[in-house]
């Protein structure tokens, strides 16, 4: 089973002719609402991959909360470890233009009272994998990382938002996803000099004994593991928008691995699910399915 501890959100969504520069306001002729967040993403992600998922996390009890949730609970995330709490559900204010960029601003909300107790009272074992990200708080992610050590599961942390991990934090994971950004800002934090995502995943290998994995964008993915080197170019695809693509990937590799594939088809069955989600407008409803991410590793791998 893959446990997500991590965000739930409600994504407000514009349209825009160009991202706006600071100070700067862009008109947008209309928003969709849908829903999204990190965490809620990726269960989403790894669901419809497959695998059998569990999210724990917490919105409000207001009328975004139950719109949050309407996809996990059709595609049959577990849902029975969300906390409902008397605050915000949380936001997210997302702009998207022509080229299919976009600019996100993330309001916390109840994700920032987010608690992973819920791991205490599930039967934990090796055959299992947490996956948590950053819109929740890190101590709460230590623990949750803790707690399924203890069991004997795996842990991946997807370093977005970037920002540094905690010492602590990184002792616990056995995979580290990041995406170029990402990967300097822990570059930086870590004090290291190299700037190239290559470099830096090589470097999560060799010093500090993590599986290391940039997504690269229009031009694929590379991974280290044991000091070897995998290398993937991204499926040529039509970029409607690039909203949930890492999350669509990093919810399809947790898939693969708890299905028992190995890091490189892993990497393609991720490569291709955060592709396939370029192809569609929004966060969760691009989300491909199974079938969609096989068909494409076939034709895209094989």
């Amino acid at each position: 089973m893959i446990v997500v501890f991590g965000s739930i959100n409600i994504d407000l969504v514009t349209q825009v002719e160009r991202l706006p520069g600071a100070g700067e306001t862009v008109l947008g002729p209309d928003y969709a609402a849908h829903p999204g967040g990190k965490g809620a993403n990726q269960a989403l992600a790894a669901r419809r991959a497959g695998a059998a998922v569990a999210l724990i996390g917490a919105t409000g009890r207001d009328g975004f909360g139950e719109t949050a949730l309407l996809l996990l609970t059709a595609d049959g995330v577990d849902l029975s470890h969300v906390a409902r709490l008397d605050a915000p559900t949380g936001a997210a204010f997302i702009a998207i233009d022509r080229q299919g960029a976009n600019q996100i601003i993330v309001a916390a909300g109840a994700n920032a009272k987010a608690e992973p107790h819920a791991l205490r009272r599930m039967s934990l074992s090796s055959d299992d994998i947490l996956l948590l990200q950053r819109e929740v708080p890190e101590e709460a992610c230590l623990e949750a990382a803790r707690l399924m050590k203890q069991a004997g599961g795996r842990v991946i942390l997807n370093l977005a938002p970037a920002g540094p991990p905690s010492p602590a934090l990184l002792a616990l994971i056995d995979i580290l996803i990041v995406n170029e950004h990402e990967a300097l800002v822990l570059a930086q934090s870590l004090g290291w000099p190299e700037r190239e995502p290559d470099a830096i995943t090589q470097r999560l290998d060799a010093e500090r004994g993590l599986i290391g994995i940039a997504t690269l964008g229009a031009a694929g993915v590379v991974g280290w593991q044991s000091g070897v080197r995998r290398r993937l170019e991204a499926p040529q695809v039509t970029v409607v928008d690039t909203v949930a693509a890492g999350d669509s990937f990093t919810g399809a590799f947790a898939a693969a691995l708890a299905a028992g594939y190995g890091l490189s088809g892993a990497l393609q069955r991720g490569l291709a699910a955060g592709s396939l989600a370029c192809t569609r407008a929004g966060a969760q409803p691009s989300i491909p399915r199974a079938a969609e991410i096989a068909a494409l590793v076939g034709q895209s791998f094989l």
